[in-house]
């Protein structure tokens, strides 16, 4: 897909609905990729600032996209959308966009939080959207993609005899697969959290979940 990273290319073959709404789409690239591959009909771009908004608004140019000047799901109506990405912020960020305006939120969502994966993983389980897919990207920096569905039939699966805590860290589906790839970031972030001179009360929670998990998985003694 033209003019994409690894990260947002995972986030765009994740997608794939009528209508999408990309909230903080800085440039307007994933749209344009999703628009000109045809994995959606029409797109909706939604930025906060003037500036990103017009840099949107000339990649965009000429393809059905509407580009608009808001503050989250305050520039979506209901029912509007049926899919939504939200991409390259801090989880507590994504889930006050997403808690703002629930009656806005659209039964499709994949969302690629740069820190915090737990708190987006915590919003979904409380909103009734089960974690239908999770791919972790690893390059200069590491990033989790996910894609939720709407579900408030049955608890999420995705977490059935799951340690509760690991998998809200995580990651359930990533855990469930246990690919080499996580296993190195893993292990990594277990030595470095070791290896720590002073612990906040969070980073010492994160080791001894972490260490029960790398145990668990035999990569421990």
């Amino acid at each position: 897909m033209p003019k994409l990273d690894d990260r947002l290319k995972a986030v765009a073959v994740q997608i794939r609905s009528r209508v999408h709404a990309d909230i903080g789409s800085d440039h307007g690239h994933l749209l344009k990729a999703l628009l000109t591959s045809g994995r959606i009909e029409r797109g909706i771009a939604i930025e906060v600032n003037q500036r990103p908004c017009e840099n949107s608004r000339s990649t965009l140019v000429g393809l059905a996209a509407d580009v608009r000047l808001a503050d989250g799901l305050a520039g979506l109506s209901p029912g509007e959308a049926d899919s939504l990405s939200i991409c390259g912020m801090g989880g507590e960020l994504i889930t006050r966009i997403l808690e703002t305006h629930p009656e806005r939120v659209p039964p499709d969502l994949v969302l690629q939080p740069n820190r915090r994966p737990d708190a987006v993983r915590r919003w979904a389980l409380q909103a009734g959207f089960h974690l239908v897919d999770e791919q972790l990207v690893v390059g200069r920096l590491r990033y989790v993609v996910m894609r939720y569905r709407l579900d408030r039939s049955s608890a999420d699966p995705a977490y059935d005899a799951m340690d509760h805590e690991a998998a809200l860290l995580f990651g359930p589906l990533l855990i469930q697969r246990w690919e080499s790839q996580l296993q190195g970031v893993l292990l990594d972030e277990y030595q470095y959290l070791k290896e720590l001179q002073q612990r906040t009360e969070q980073s010492q929670h994160r080791l001894n979940v972490l260490a029960k998990l790398l145990r668990l998985k035999g990569l421990l003694d």
